[in-house]
């Protein structure tokens, strides 16, 4: 179930990229280099950070298989979708709950600290989006606007409260998984937001 969950996150953010690039009007090839790097962009900055290389998507070629896929599926039904910033949001959404189990739980195979699987779960989660932004010339998502990171590391630790009271694993990701994604729904449902620091600029 790992490997069935880290593909399908890697086709939903692929998804979600592709949509963010459409939006920007980019040609094919930018849409793809968008798509890549929104699907495998924070797997592999977690991966390089604990020195496990080479990264994920270069040892198994489904990975590629399943973004050149997910591509074509979000280029072919873009002009069907009639709410393209709902969809957006929804494969967004989805990448971001289950790349969070995906990470955390390679940080607990490595035997790294709580914390760091916590923080691992969340870059593996978040990194790809921060790096479609960039790319695509927006402030990250995770630096304003909605909940975004704290779903994350809450996901994250209840994944990790769950595996020490033995809770089966496959029921533990689908757990989690929701987890992230309902706090995300909720958060953008009703406008939730972290609160936000105002420079005074007097004087």
């Amino acid at each position: 179930m790992f490997y069935s969950l880290d593909l399908l996150g890697t086709i939903a953010f692929a998804v979600s990229g592709t949509l963010t690039a459409i939006h920007k009007k980019f040609d094919p090839f930018g849409v793809f280099i968008i798509a890549f790097a929104t699907a495998v962009g924070g797997g592999t900055l977690r991966d390089v950070l604990i020195g496990r290389t080479p990264v994920g998507w270069m040892l198994d070629l489904n990975y590629v298989y399943a973004i050149i896929g997910a591509t074509i599926f979000a280029i072919i039904i873009r002009k069907k979708i009639n709410y393209l910033s709902t969809s957006l949001f929804l494969f967004d959404t989805i990448g971001l709950g289950i790349f969070t189990i995906i990470g955390t739980e390679i940080g607990v195979q490595q035997d790294l600290h709580p914390i760091i699987c916590v923080a691992l779960g969340v870059v593996s989660a978040t990194f790809g989006g921060v790096i479609r932004d960039i790319l695509c010339n927006e402030i990250p998502v995770i630096f304003h606007k909605e909940i975004y990171a704290s779903a994350c590391i809450v996901g994250a630790i209840t994944f990790l409260a769950l595996s020490t009271f033995n809770v089966p694993v496959n029921i533990n990701y689908i757990i989690t998984s929701l987890i992230v994604i309902l706090i995300r729904l909720i958060s953008v449902k009703f406008k939730l937001s972290l609160p936000t620091f105002i420079a005074d600029t007097k004087g």
